[in-house]
């Protein structure tokens, strides 16, 4: 137990990140029979509560008589000084057991910009923090999620990786654990579990010139490929409807009900469309009782219909009705984050009139009609125009737009066509009130993603995207129209560790210990600390962001198979 925990959480902004018991939380008793596993997020307790796939593996893994599963976040600074000053391990927030007393801690790595979060979790909980370094007394590191996709920057950190969607394999994972001879034995079962890769089992040779000269397993029982893990009924698949109810407000706060997963497109930039294949619907009666099911286990007034397309699903407008029906008297809201304009504007009316009008977003992602044929983005800018008409009909006065600059080919007309685009959604209420809608437009720097059509491009330029930039934000005058621009320096250090090999580890390391921490935080990411720790390690960032990789080029996720 932590001493005067309730005292200590006095000097703190949040307590109720730390307390534990919330609605639908699962204490389990703490006995010798139940591997004890603690899925960590690395990020604030605000965002990480969000997380869908940490809800599956909570439910999912406590459903087991054979499991006990808790949960731990990145403290925030102010609790992190707490913990240091006072000496106390960090500790999970159900039982308050010092994380290291674990079995398996389990992370899910959704964004490159957290890797030094899981490094200052496992400090903070007296874990050694590379693997090597981990004796057989210490829990088991592994880590799922978008970002393991390409492993290898964090790959001197983790035990093993569960590639793909983990339902399944976590299972498995568990078996063999159960298992379990020395932690060499372990890692050598849990290399033939199908989608997990244990990176002390391969070793790297480089060129003289930096670029990677052979990937070698170290046995010939060792994959040569680890091909990811997907769930192929997702109909039938668990899916938890008691969620966790936080005692504050978080990001997502609401009933998240995932109704498809994969995209049927084939966006040239997105590495979620590559690596979420394949494409699989639940069932409007599925849908419909899941979302019952959630409601009276969390009382939540507002449900999320989750995909990466949501308006791809062939029974999307059948869906909202029915949800329209279920919880008209209950004064519960539907909410569709992802909308694809070209397949839904015929069921604008019924969505338009059912769904919570918190602000419709669509992604063009350009203004330019041969950017977009470019990168596959296939979206009628005239029905995406006949649709912002038709929301502020009826009743929605804010739609939210997403772009990118620095993608492949792009010319300066193509950054004053986002402008254009952006002032024709804006004006196109005029002919309703007289008066323009207010359009948020979110421009992003395009970062090369493995597994993507772009895999092998470089980043653009400081130089370049500054001028563009500048460009837009001198074609875009109107006060209803705010231009929302991503940071370049972290956008950089993301492009470089998206791409990155196993070298770059010891970056992340010194990063770590030169004060890094919540880097996808605009008011926490120091850039001079990376740069300088890529300095003391003696790497060029250059190496990784903007160079272009040529087509025989090994790349460092070549062992990860998508098929």
């Amino acid at each position: 137990m932590i001493p005067d925990l309730n005292e200590l959480l006095l000097k703190v902004q949040k307590p109720a990140r730390y307390i534990g018991g919330e609605w639908n939380a699962v204490k389990k008793e703490w006995t010798a029979d139940k591997v004890k596993i603690l899925l960590a997020f690395p990020d604030v307790y605000d965002v990480g509560s969000s997380y869908l796939g940490t809800k599956i593996l909570y439910g999912l893994l406590n459903s087991r008589d054979d499991c006990l599963c808790e949960r731990v976040y990145s403290p925030w600074p102010d609790f992190e000084n707490v913990l240091r000053e006072n000496k106390i391990s960090l500790f999970s927030l159900e039982s308050r057991k010092p994380i290291k007393d674990f079995d398996i801690i389990g992370f899910s790595i959704a964004y490159e910009l957290s890797y030094t979060n899981i490094l200052n979790i496992l400090d903070l909980g007296g874990i050694p923090k590379r693997s090597i370094e981990r004796s057989d007394s210490d829990p088991l590191i592994i880590a799922g999620g978008p970002s393991v996709y390409n492993p290898e920057p964090v790959a001197e950190f983790i035990d093993a990786f569960v590639i793909g969607e983990a339902e399944e394999a976590a299972l498995e994972v568990i078996e063999a654990y159960k298992g379990r001879g020395s932690k060499k034995e372990l890692l050598r079962a849990l290399s033939r579990i199908p989608g997990v890769y244990v990176p002390s089992l391969y070793r790297v040779e480089y060129n003289g010139d930096w670029t990677i000269k052979k990937i070698i397993p170290q046995s010939p029982d060792v994959p040569s490929k680890i091909t990811k893990r997907f769930v192929s009924d997702l109909e039938n698949a668990y899916y938890p409807t008691n969620q966790i109810v936080p005692h504050i407000q978080i990001v997502h706060d609401r009933i998240a009900l995932e109704i498809l997963r994969g995209c049927r497109h084939a966006c040239k930039f997105c590495m979620a469309g590559a690596t979420y294949r394949p494409w699989r619907v639940r069932s409007k009666e599925r849908i419909l009782k899941l979302a019952e099911e959630a409601y009276r286990m969390t009382g939540y007034d507002e449900i999320s219909l989750l995909s990466l397309s949501s308006s791809d699903h062939p029974e999307i407008r059948q869906i909202i009705e029915g949800l329209n029906d279920i919880f008209k008297n209950k004064a519960v809201s539907i909410s569709i984050p992802s909308l694809r304009i070209q397949d839904v504007l015929s069921d604008l009316p019924v969505l338009l009139s059912k769904v919570s009008k918190a602000g419709l977003t669509f992604a063009p992602e350009s203004g330019s009609e041969d950017l977009r044929k470019f990168i596959n983005k296939n979206i009628d800018i005239e029905k995406l125009s006949e649709a912002a008409s038709a929301s502020f009909k009826s009743g929605w006065n804010r739609v939210k737009l997403y772009f990118m600059i620095g993608l492949p080919s792009e010319s300066e007309d193509d950054i004053q066509s986002i402008a254009e685009l952006v002032q024709k959604i804006s004006d196109s209420k005029r002919a309703l009130d007289g008066k323009p809608a207010h359009v948020r437009a979110s421009i992003n720097v395009f970062i090369p993603k493995p597994h993507t059509y772009f895999e092998r491009r470089g980043l653009e330029n400081f130089e370049t995207l500054q001028i563009r930039k500048n460009i837009l934000k001198a074609r875009v005058r109107s006060r209803m129209i705010e231009l929302d621009f991503n940071s370049f320096e972290r956008s950089y250090i993301e492009a470089v560790f998206s791409r990155g090999d196993r070298r770059l580890s010891e970056v992340v390391y010194q990063a770590w210990k030169s004060g890094a921490r919540f880097d996808s935080w605009k008011d926490h990411f120091r850039f001079d600390i990376w740069l300088d720790s890529f300095e003391k390690c003696g790497i060029d960032h250059h190496f990784y962001a903007n160079r272009e990789r040529c087509e025989d080029e090994i790349l460092p996720w070549s062992l990860i198979s998508l098929i």
